[in-house]
């Protein structure tokens, strides 16, 4: 079918009646080959909007700090916060897509443009003359079926997956702070005991060479002591790089690289209380990547619908009004403008099938968003349990691993004893493998704890916060 067009005073009701009735009969001109629904699932905008609009934010990125009850990791993770160059260049990100809301409400908005002319004529043979040119347009489209109103509703999903995935930003960041912190408690502690190593291994050579010169020890057993000794040191030198490496990993989160300012502390952080039985599953839903994922899903469904709506005629409103005159006063007075008005009702007839293509592929997008929302929240339900799981099996761990350290120092401190005194059977190698030993035990001990530190962490990023506020 042609293209219609017509031009008409704003008085005309007989043109506004014929555009209607072409309205409506061009309306079955071209639909989808295989139309089908748009599938939006049961999810509803604004309830998606709010989760991701809540004014919880700074309770669910740090209010899970408290259960470690460590005052310091709650300071370096709100001065990171507010630091954080990747933080604040998200939060730059979020801005731009904020206005992206405004540029998706101004197509359903009326448009006014306005130009001025200048032209000097002056000729050999001709008196000279000077022309003044003013004209203003003015063009709306009518949103007849709802198509500008569902791209506006999708830029608008498409800000709040923005909003959540700031959230999700604040939450890791802090997360990430926390964990980098525990980290470099863990590399200090595992630094003091490598000291203490080194520092056990070299009061014991003396002893095995005052052995071996009175015959007593083998000369195996000195060259053991002595290789002991510069394994712990060579030991020594990596939990030293190790410690280091942890301090600049937290520099990096909180912003200050490369002041090297940050120092550890003795202890690590304490779990005060269990992970409380029968969590809601609701909590999940607050998570930033599934908000987001519900929000993209919205945002997909509006813009297959608009494509669909795409196929439909549309309805353009365009005015205009110019003047020229050799005065310029003159120019700018409404008594010289000439006015004009039309109303374009316009349809693609054929191009191809990419009308129809276009709509397809929004569907399938569409589609596609309902298959990537269903896969995020089962990778926040597994996140969770393993994260519960995980933290049984490492309480339980730690306290077998208790009763191991302490055993190992008991069998180093008895071997030792031995040798000194003289004891029949007595061996070194013996009172070797209890040193080497009680460093292993140690070591993971220490590693253990921070596991499990790591682990309760990991947990209330896979929960979206703590085990209560909601989003």
């Amino acid at each position: 079918m042609p293209t219609a067009l017509m031009s008409f005073r704003p008085s005309s009701k007989r043109a506004i009646a014929l555009i209607a009735g072409l309205s409506a009969a061009l309306v079955s001109c071209q639909t989808l080959k295989d139309p089908q629904a748009v599938a939006t699932t049961t999810i509803t905008g604004p309830k998606a909007f709010a989760a991701a609009r809540s004014n919880q934010n700074i309770k669910i990125s740090t209010g899970w700090l408290g259960e470690f009850q460590d005052p310091r990791m709650t300071k370096l993770v709100n001065e990171a916060l507010t630091r954080n160059q990747s933080l604040k260049a998200a939060a730059h990100r979020l801005k731009a897509a904020k206005q992206g809301t405004i540029i998706g409400r101004a197509a359903r908005l009326p448009s006014v443009s306005s130009s001025t002319g200048y032209r000097r004529s002056d000729g050999k043979n001709t008196a000279a003359s000077e022309n003044y040119s003013i004209s203003l347009n003015a063009s709306w489209e009518a949103d007849l079926w709802g198509r500008l109103r569902n791209l506006d509703l999708s830029t608008q999903a498409n800000y709040a997956a923005s909003v959540a995935d700031f959230r999700g930003a604040r939450l890791s960041l802090a997360a990430n702070t926390a964990q980098a912190w525990c980290n470099l408690i863990t590399a200090e502690q595992q630094l003091a005991l490598a000291i203490k190593t080194v520092d056990s291994y070299k009061q014991a050579l003396p002893v095995v060479e005052r052995r071996y010169k009175a015959t007593t020890l083998r000369a195996v057993d000195v060259q053991f002591a002595r290789n002991n000794v510069a394994s712990a040191e060579r030991s020594l030198s990596v939990r030293k790089l190790n410690r280091d490496n942890a301090a600049r990993s937290l520099e990096i989160f909180l912003g200050r690289y490369p002041s090297a300012t940050v120092s550890s502390s003795n202890a690590l952080p304490f779990l005060s209380e269990k992970i409380p039985v029968g969590l809601p599953s609701q909590l999940v839903e607050r998570r930033p990547d599934l908000v987001a994922a519900r929000a993209d899903l919205f945002a997909s469904a509006q813009t297959a619908e608009a494509a669909r709506k795409n196929l439909l005629p549309s309805l353009r409103l365009t005015g205009g009004g110019s003047n020229g005159a050799a005065n310029i006063g003159r120019a700018f007075d409404p008594n010289y403008l000439v006015y004009s008005i039309a109303a374009s009702l316009a349809q693609t007839i054929y191009q191809g099938g990419a009308l129809s293509a276009r709509a397809r592929a929004a569907l399938d997008r569409n589609r596609a968003a309902i298959e990537d929302y269903a896969r995020v929240a089962l990778l926040a339900f597994r996140e969770v349990e393993s994260a519960i799981a995980a933290d049984r099996s490492l309480t339980e761990q730690q306290g077998f691993l208790e009763k191991e350290v302490k055993q190992t120092k008991l069998a180093e401190k008895r071997a030792l004893s031995d040798i000194t005194l003289g004891i029949d059977g007595a061996s070194f190698l013996e009172y070797l493998e209890a040193q080497r030993r009680s460093e292993n035990a140690g070591i993971s001990l220490i590693r253990l704890k921070n596991e499990r530190l790591q682990n309760r962490i990991d947990l209330h990023l896979a929960l979206g916060g703590d085990y209560s506020t909601k989003g």
